[in-house]
């Protein structure tokens, strides 16, 4: 191998850097966002679950003597858990799916930008490329993060309302032997 072929290799070598580092940032800030988003969801799941067993223990304690009605409280409950699980697996497919697909899409936009750097011609040209890149990068992940962050609000919001629904019923079925 020759001397001028060693130097090209290496910076070859030098400038894939950038791009291997930055497919690795973004690597890391989509593995956070997603390590937030179920940290979250589980974090709302178990209170939840928690919120609903209480519930359901004090409406036994207080529905005991008629039978018929607890049961049918407890398989309402039970349905309305299950609607919530339903809809936070459906959740947690499609925020897969959306990162599933922003990691294709800047996979690819990667090897353009890595093809791009390979067609420079100047120092100054490489420079104001990668920082074009770099900001374009940043900027992709802020506004895929902001996306998947208010996926996860909304199916936060959406999966809770069974339970809500139940706990009111619940509630008001307590409610109403003390009141008569």
């Amino acid at each position: 191998m020759t001397s001028t072929s060693k130097k090209t290799t290496a910076a070859q070598a030098d400038v894939m850097k950038p791009v291997e580092d930055a497919v690795a940032a973004g690597k890391e800030t989509i593995e956070q966002f997603v390590k937030v988003g179920t940290e979250t969801a589980t974090k709302n799941y178990e209170q939840a679950i928690a919120m609903t067993k209480e519930q359901v223990e004090k409406a036994s304690a207080n529905l005991f003597r008629n039978y018929g009605e607890l049961n049918e409280l407890n398989k309402d409950n039970v349905e309305a858990v299950v609607a919530f699980n339903t809809k936070l697996v459906k959740a947690y497919e499609e925020i897969g799916k959306e990162i599933a697909s922003f990691t294709q899409t800047s996979f690819e936009s990667q090897v353009e930008a890595t093809k791009a750097i390979f067609s420079v011609k100047s120092l100054r040209d490489f420079v104001d490329l990668q920082s074009n890149l770099a900001r374009v990068q940043f900027d992709q992940v802020m506004a895929e993060g902001a996306k998947i962050t208010e996926m996860s609000v909304k199916v936060a919001n959406e999966a809770y309302e069974p339970l809500q629904a139940r706990m009111n019923v619940t509630v008001e079925k307590m409610l109403k032997p003390v009141a008569a």
